[in-house]
């Protein structure tokens, strides 16, 4: 496969520099499943073309042949993969060019800098979506786009086209921009990696388009896409793209050194509202180390409730934050939060660990509440930490404040020595994504090593499914199970029984009279329980 890059700045061989590969040289590259080669057909004072061509070894591709890629099943003797441009080239690119991407150039900075007129082309081309699909992709960038479909032959023009085209892209742009361009968008209008989709691509992404991608019309696409359509992973990266859009960084930056009277971060606000708009379907999405149940169907869930004796009331408080001026009621994401938020200022707690804290969304509205002394997040995704110290802005936190917080990796299935010491423990949406069999392990974990005086559960009523008109199945791909309002309650009694604690219940989210509450939420305390309680 080929792809060549012609500009005609003069003097046009500075492109040498740019590249980082000596015009005069043929250079080669080895790959794992091939060999990338550099060399310029062309190079004068008015034009100079470099030109990568990458050679698949077949042999190589069989050992690192993706079951996501196309006619897999013929693909150990048949595929497109050596002949055509894909994720081999947008890797080879991005490992030839690693340098010229992140847009360095000591010999020529004032040239890396600024945009140069460019021809960039590419004559064989999967494109699911065909011509159209590469207009849509390119043209926002900038780019003068020509794509042309391939015939499937062009003896029976009646057999129609191909999913090939032939693409030319012209345009002045930075060169360092244009090979990102170029290492996201392949495999984007490929449809298919050649390797496994690992969470590390979230921040390849977001490292390749930074400065176009967030602002891009088809953004959505793109990191569906790219991300090979793992949803838990394209919501990571669009809230992690909204998080470093010019206009959401400017409303941020006031509110941000500010305690926020509702234990809401200006980022909460907009990540909640960012998801919504873009039509989520799944509610609960903690396994992708983004917030849970910022979903549509997740969004629609009566009003806020109140602290009181105790519990959390099961009828509504017609409050001005139980629905926003726009009439919108208010996420249940958000009213499971504040639920828990204030049946840990009721108990009394100022000590709190968050297991599973997945984008840090608690661990920030504790955090803003001066009376938690104390704040601890952990979750077994590294990706997951990582996201939440972005988020609460780690690197600019007030000492006194950042003195609070600790944030660790750790699995809750196997005892760590870490989670002891706290008033209260919150397994918020996390124990519907244990597989079953590993449930007593996290119980042994919680309330028989790290034994907190109080532990706080959350979790989906499958019940309340039904009422998701779009909903089917379980509201996350990635949960193990949901349970009804009986098995809840047989579970945390077990649980409680066990290990020396009492619990009461609470509704989260308006109840329906039928189904309950959207969300079913467990208080559970160390000792009997009091007498004249609700247990």
């Amino acid at each position: 496969m080929l792809l060549t890059i012609t500009t005609t700045l003069t003097p046009a061989t500075d492109l040498g520099f740019l590249l980082h590969k000596h015009p005069d040289r043929v250079q080669e590259f080895s790959h794992a499943f091939g060999t990338a080669t550099v060399f310029y057909p062309e190079a004068s004072e008015q034009r100079c073309t470099a030109a990568l061509m990458l050679e698949v070894d077949p042999v190589r591709l069989v050992r690192t042949r993706s079951h996501g890629s196309p006619d897999f099943s013929l693909s150990q003797y048949v595929n497109d993969r050596p002949y055509a441009a894909s994720s081999l080239l947008a890797v080879a690119l991005g490992d030839v060019f690693r340098t010229a991407r992140a847009g360095r150039c000591n010999a020529r900075p004032e040239l890396a800098a600024q945009a140069l007129p460019l021809e960039i082309s590419l004559p064989a081309l999967p494109c699911r979506g065909g011509p159209e699909l590469a207009h849509r992709l390119f043209e926002p960038l900038g780019w003068e786009v020509e794509a042309t479909a391939v015939p499937l032959d062009d003896a029976f023009a009646s057999w129609g086209d191909s999913r090939y085209v032939t693409l030319t892209l012209r345009g002045s742009v930075r060169l360092a921009d244009a090979l990102n361009h170029l290492y996201v968008l392949l495999p984007v209008l490929d449809d298919s990696k050649h390797y496994w989709i690992a969470p590390d691509e979230v921040d390849k992404l977001v490292r390749a388009g930074e400065g176009w991608l967030a602002g891009h019309p088809e953004r959505g696409l793109i990191t569906r896409r790219y991300l090979g359509r793992r949803s838990s992973l394209a919501r990571t990266a669009l809230a992690r793209l909204a998080e470093l859009g010019d206009e959401v960084e400017e409303a941020l930056e006031p509110a941000v050194a500010e305690e926020a009277a509702a234990g809401e971060t200006a980022l909460d606000e907009v990540l909640a509202s960012e998801t919504l708009a873009s039509g989520d379907a799944d509610a609960d999405a903690r396994s992708s180390a983004e917030a849970d149940a910022r979903s549509s169907g997740d969004a629609g869930a009566g009003a806020r409730p109140s602290a009181g004796p105790g519990a959390v009331p099961s009828e509504p408080v017609h409050e001005d934050r139980a629905e926003e001026p726009s009439g919108k009621p208010t996420p249940l994401n958000t009213l499971r939060r504040e639920a828990v938020l204030a049946t840990l200022a009721d108990l009394g707690a100022t000590s709190v660990i968050d297991l599973g804290c997945g984008g840090g969304e608690l661990v920030g509205a504790l955090l803003s509440r001066p009376r938690f002394t104390r704040v601890t997040g952990t979750d077994v995704s590294p990706l997951a930490l990582t996201i939440a110290a972005r988020k609460l802005k780690l690197d600019r936190m007030p000492d006194a404040k950042r003195a609070r917080l600790t944030l660790f990796q750790s699995a809750l299935t196997y005892t760590d020595k870490r989670f002891t010491g706290y008033d209260a423990a919150v397994l918020m949406e996390v124990v519907e994504h244990v597989d079953p069999p590993r449930l007593t392990a996290l119980e042994r974990v919680v309330f028989g090593h790290a034994k907190p005086q109080h532990v706080i559960v959350t979790t989906p009523n499958i019940e309340y499914n039904v009422r998701y008109e779009f909903l089917t199945g379980l509201r996350h791909n990635d949960h193990r199970f949901e349970w009804t309002r009986q098995e809840f309650a047989a579970w945390a009694e077990q649980t409680a029984t066990q290990y020396g604690y009492s619990v009461r219940y609470a509704p989260v989210g308006e109840p329906d009279p039928d189904l309950g509450p959207p969300t079913q939420m467990a208080i559970f305390t160390l000792g009997p329980a009091k007498e004249g309680s609700d247990d």
